[in-house]
């Protein structure tokens, strides 16, 4: 009988565990920048497709020019207007010049009142930005509560009841519910503003206490320091902020639902469910966390919806931002402003969507693969 002896492995040799450690790290670390990488770089097809969309729909009403002043001049006045603008130009010729200028930051000049569209988005841009973060925090104060408690009741009559609202928050037109807000609070009961972002006296004392606005009211009012001032600023944002963040309400509700109800099903909630851990509790500290996940990686398509319904939430308010300065340029035929605001929004709501999966991945690596 044949007796064998082991020697010791030498250091570094052999089947060794620890090592399998850094090596995954490294694989997770890699997986998470070859994601980032990938989503980042599918933001220039997307603006892309999006920017030469939006130039060839301008395109088939014809020139901008004629568009927008043909009833206005005479044919030889047209004509030099359109040759100096360089619309007479090939069609690729002209798509050219217009990515071409976008990657400048150019986005054009408006015809109608003669500026450049980069200024327009500043100005306006910050009301825009402002009545979407008071939506978002409607949307966050109404719809992730609300979905909860649904959960929690699931399959009962409350649970019925909050299913319906969500789908009429979602379904109800943006501009139609704007009306009826206006109409009980506003109108009927007198409590809120009818519309505008603030009072006249609330415009004329913050353009006399301050040197430079930033634009946006709120941050402007709280410069001041003048409680009148931030309550006014305040009360005119109730209503459009309800109008628009309903919509978003709606979506977040039935995702809070449908994760939580997905995610008390699951083996760890079970087990802890087996050792005599209360339902509410399940509820609270097992099940609620990891159901808010989901949320982060739609808020992206949420801020397109936000950019989309602040078109008619503005004009229904009077809340002078880019939806309500866009529609005033279509009513205009000012193509060469649309064109712009919309290419620049597409550009915002993409880098936005990076921005969220760049969060979601960090938060949850699962989605790195």
């Amino acid at each position: 009988m044949t007796s064998t002896t082991t020697e010791p492995a030498e250091p570094g040799t052999g089947p060794q565990a620890p090592p399998a450690a850094p090596a995954a790290r490294k694989s997770g670390g890699s997986g998470l920048g070859r994601y980032l990488l990938v989503r980042f770089l599918l933001i220039i097809p997307t603006v892309l497709i999006l920017v030469t969309t939006v130039f060839l729909v301008m395109r088939l009403t014809g020139d901008p020019i004629t568009a927008a002043l043909g009833g206005r001049l005479t044919p030889d006045q047209l004509a030099e207007r359109i040759e100096a603008a360089g619309y007479n130009r090939p069609l690729l010729v002209q798509y050219w010049d217009y990515l071409s200028g976008i990657l400048r930051g150019d986005f054009g000049t408006t015809l109608s009142d003669n500026r450049p569209v980069t200024e327009v988005l500043t100005t306006y841009g910050a009301a825009t930005l402002e009545l979407a973060f008071y939506a978002l925090i409607v949307a966050f104060a109404v719809g992730i509560p609300l979905g909860r408690r649904a959960a929690y009741l699931r399959d009962r009559l409350p649970d019925a009841v909050l299913r319906v609202f969500a789908i009429l928050c979602y379904a109800t037109p943006v501009f139609f519910f704007g009306l009826i807000l206006k109409l009980v609070f506003a109108v009927e009961l007198g409590w809120l503003p009818v519309a505008g972002r603030a009072s006249t006296g609330t415009e004329i004392r913050m353009q006399r206490v301050l040197d430079s606005r930033t634009g946006i009211y709120l941050v402007d009012a709280i410069r001041t320091g003048d409680g009148a001032i931030i309550s006014d600023v305040l009360l005119h944002a109730v209503l459009p902020a309800v109008a628009l963040g309903l919509l978003t309400a709606g979506v977040f509700l039935r995702l809070v639902r449908t994760n939580v109800i997905g995610t008390l099903g699951t083996g760890y909630v079970e087990a802890a469910r087996s050792r005599g851990v209360s339902e509410r509790r399940l509820l609270r500290k097992h099940a609620y966390r990891p159901a808010l996940i989901p949320i982060i990686t739609v808020i992206g398509m949420q801020i397109a919806m936000l950019m989309g319904g602040a078109v008619l939430t503005e004009t229904t308010f009077e809340w002078k931002g880019l939806g309500f300065q866009l529609v005033q340029y279509l009513q205009a035929r000012d193509f060469v402003a649309v064109q712009g605001m919309v290419a620049m929004l597409a550009v915002i709501v993409a880098v936005t969507n990076f921005v969220v999966d760049v969060i979601a991945a960090i938060i949850d690596p699962r989605v790195r693969y």
